[in-house]
């Protein structure tokens, strides 16, 4: 009843922030420097037919106007055409969102896996080469953008080296198995196709891996400096002192409670993958949402530009409320907390 209860909240709350971020988008993009009817038509189009562009998307009536009819569509599902695809761009969302949430949730997994056990394995080892490899390459991964790391690999493994795939989502020769998440490596398990599968992998190692280093080193830091400064607390004392082997220690005592401040970054960076992703999708010509969001930018496609904030802003919002559950789960005093509360 309780979770049910804060999930409501929550939800009421993401709404309020949904409208929000839409009206403030919304202003930012129609008053952008440049006419995007002219834009989409070109140079050479007649005035004419600029003018039947703009009145399709009311671009002649007031701005509180314009966002109405926006608004009034999109509660329908509807967030107009693309000028620069000539589709319908929840068409293309749904076409190009899948390849962005397959290389997303990749990144994902190796960010929190990898920066969580480098932060425990250089805690463990604390001051020692272990610990300082750790902490350089740490810094290092913070420091460096995802795109150098995107083009370094490009140059070592793909054109060198040879050993992995450099562009696309699937080689050519290889059948996509039937579309039913999009993800091709879930729909291959799903229906057998395993080449696929193991395809698709192969040409998610190189972005994935160049997307998930930032997010991977900061993790790992957290969770070093949060492990570090419960080795600390007493009842880590006590329970050496009780003869408890260091192992269990580390395992069921120490790494839970240090992880509180590595989920709570950890679903910030996992959601801001979303935006970061754009760059390492050119590099690798990616089919996904984020270039296709940076493409409708540089050619001021209004409704395309709209419809992917607002499609990462319901990706933070769900973020951030399965981070608090997760916490939640983690810090047994949260959950007394908002008990004693009520």
């Amino acid at each position: 009843m309780r979770l049910g209860v804060f999930l409501l909240k929550r939800l009421l709350h993401s709404i309020f922030v949904l409208l929000g971020l839409s009206i403030l988008i919304f202003i930012i993009a129609r008053v952008m420097p440049g006419d995007p009817a002219r834009l989409a038509l070109g140079p050479r189009a007649p005035e004419w037919a600029v003018q039947r562009v703009r009145e399709s998307m009311y671009l002649d009536k007031p701005l509180y106007a314009q966002y109405y009819y926006w608004l009034k569509d999109a509660l329908h599902g509807d967030f107009g055409e693309s000028l620069v695809t000539r589709r319908d761009v929840a068409t293309d969302i749904k076409e190009f969102l899948p390849a962005t949430m397959e290389l997303v949730l990749f990144s994902g997994v190796i960010m929190a896996v990898f920066g969580i056990l480098l932060g425990a394995i250089s805690a463990r080892y604390s001051n020692t080469w272990i610990d300082n490899v750790v902490r350089i390459g740490s810094y290092a991964g913070v420091v460096t953008p995802s795109f150098v790391f995107a083009v370094l690999f490009l140059l070592i493994f793909g054109y060198v080296l040879h050993i992995l795939p450099s562009i696309g989502r699937i080689s050519s020769g290889v059948a996509r198995p039937p579309v039913i998440t999009g993800l091709i490596t879930i729909d291959g398990l799903f229906t057998g196709h395993f080449a696929a599968v193991l395809d698709a992998l192969k040409h998610l190692i190189m972005p994935g891996v160049a997307l998930a280093l930032g997010g991977m080193s900061q993790e790992a830091r957290i969770t070093r400096s949060s492990m570090s400064d419960n080795l600390r607390k007493d009842y880590i004392a006590a329970e050496r002192a009780q003869g408890i082997p260091e192992r269990v220690i580390n395992l069921k005592y120490l790494l839970k409670p240090s992880l509180i401040p590595t989920v709570s970054i950890l679903g910030l960076d996992f959601a801001a993958l979303l935006a970061n992703a754009f760059l390492v999708e050119l590099i690798f010509n990616w089919p996904g949402m984020s270039r296709y969001g940076i493409n409708g930018m540089l050619r001021k496609d209004l409704n395309a530009i709209i419809a992917v904030i607002m499609v990462m802003g319901l990706v933070f919002i769900v973020v951030n409320i399965l981070v608090d559950l997760i916490v939640a789960f983690l810090d047994p005093r949260i959950r007394l907390g908002a008990e004693r509360s009520k």
